[in-house]
């Protein structure tokens, strides 16, 4: 039975072993015939290379504000008695927009001018008197000091019966009533929001390695995501003298036109200073950059010098990293790893490695415009 048991062991150990074998025979043959098999090329598009002389930029977020912007509030209690506006009103500097109740008020101010009138009545008296001889200089003095505090009395009463009405200080547009007729109003209660819109400005910041290359003058666009595509000019009207310490950032001020009041004062706006010298850059499409952490590159398209069965040239590409600069439209420019000449693929970047085969198919390339038109613009 022994001598069974182990001829039984030999055999199956054996055939398993053969099993094994001829599969482990087969996954290599696999293995080899996968990565020795040729790599199918990849259609990508391609662009050349150019260089191109770019005007100087610098991009930077700013924040559109009102020239003029403040909430008009009262400055003495009251109940409103009127009001003389409607919202989004424009007004002039002057104009009259609430009144408060000051019946009170002006009864005081007629009480306190009678008895300034009188003061003023018993000072000619008694200086006619001084002048006759019959009174002291120091009582002349008295009643002209009690002449003029009943003067300056009255005086301060008419200036609070003044402050009843609430006047635009400035000419500008109106925002959203916050007043009721009726409504009792504390000191510094708001009425209405009051902005002068036309010219505005635009506030932003640069870094202070920027300094020396911004002054007033210079020519400012704005882009803002309410507007898509419309491009706002202005210029550079004002620059801190001073950096801050905390960011190492300055404040610049541009200010533009704005007679169709498209920008509104809290605006998320995108400006672009033009500076007045240029430079030589090497320029090609965005698309053309594949974008990763570690590094920013393109795929450089190379001629292997041989063709394919149908005389076409057999390409391949390069992965090369790069330095970026600015960009413009659908265009960017390489600072580094570049020249001009050199073909790049434009599309398909993902399924690229370096030295994969490539074909050119550029029936529909990528936009390549410095100065897109968007379709909805």
């Amino acid at each position: 039975m022994s001598k069974r048991m182990i001829v039984m062991l030999v055999l199956c150990l054996f055939v398993f072993g053969g099993v094994f074998g001829i599969k482990a025979v087969m996954n290599k043959g696999m293995n080899d015939f996968f990565d020795n098999m040729p790599q199918p090329a990849s259609a990508v598009t391609t662009s050349e290379a150019v260089e191109d002389s770019w005007a100087l930029s610098l991009q930077a977020v700013g924040t559109v504000r009102a020239i003029n912007g403040v909430e008009v509030t009262t400055q003495i209690a009251g109940a409103v008695e009127k009001i003389h506006f409607t919202s989004g009103d424009h007004v002039k500097a002057g104009d009259l927009l609430v009144t408060l109740d000051a019946s009170t008020d002006a009864a005081q101010l007629k009480a306190l001018q009678a008895a300034a009138k009188l003061a003023q009545l018993e000072f000619e008296r008694y200086e006619s008197l001084y002048q006759q001889g019959s009174i002291s200089k120091s009582e002349l003095d008295r009643k002209r000091s009690e002449r003029d505090q009943a003067e300056a009395t009255a005086m301060a009463q008419r200036e609070k019966v003044e402050q009843k009405s609430i006047r635009a200080p400035f000419d500008g547009q109106l925002g959203i009533r916050q007043v009721d007729v009726g409504q009792y109003l504390n000191p510094g209660n708001a009425v209405v929001t009051l902005q002068q819109l036309n010219p505005i400005y635009v506030n932003f910041s640069l870094p202070e390695q920027d300094l020396a290359r911004i002054n007033q003058g210079l020519a400012a666009q704005v882009l803002l995501s309410a507007f898509p595509g419309k491009v706002f000019e202005g210029e550079i009207t004002a620059v801190e003298p001073g950096v801050d310490a905390g960011t190492r950032n300055f404040g610049v001020q541009a200010t533009f036109n704005n007679d169709d009041l498209s920008l509104r004062p809290g605006m998320f706006a995108n400006v672009r200073i033009q500076l007045d010298n240029s430079q030589q850059v090497v320029v090609v499409p965005r698309t053309a950059i594949s974008y990763a952490p570690y590094g920013n590159a393109v795929f450089v398209i190379n001629d292997t010098g041989e063709t394919d069965e149908d005389g076409n040239p057999k390409l391949t590409v390069k992965k090369r990293f790069v330095k970026l600069g600015p960009t413009r439209g659908d265009l960017i420019a390489v600072v580094e790893g570049l020249s001009p000449g050199e073909k790049v693929a434009t599309s398909g970047l993902l399924k690229l490695r370096n030295d994969a085969p490539v074909f050119e198919e550029n029936d529909v390339k990528p936009a390549d415009d410095a100065n897109p038109t968007p379709a909805n613009s």
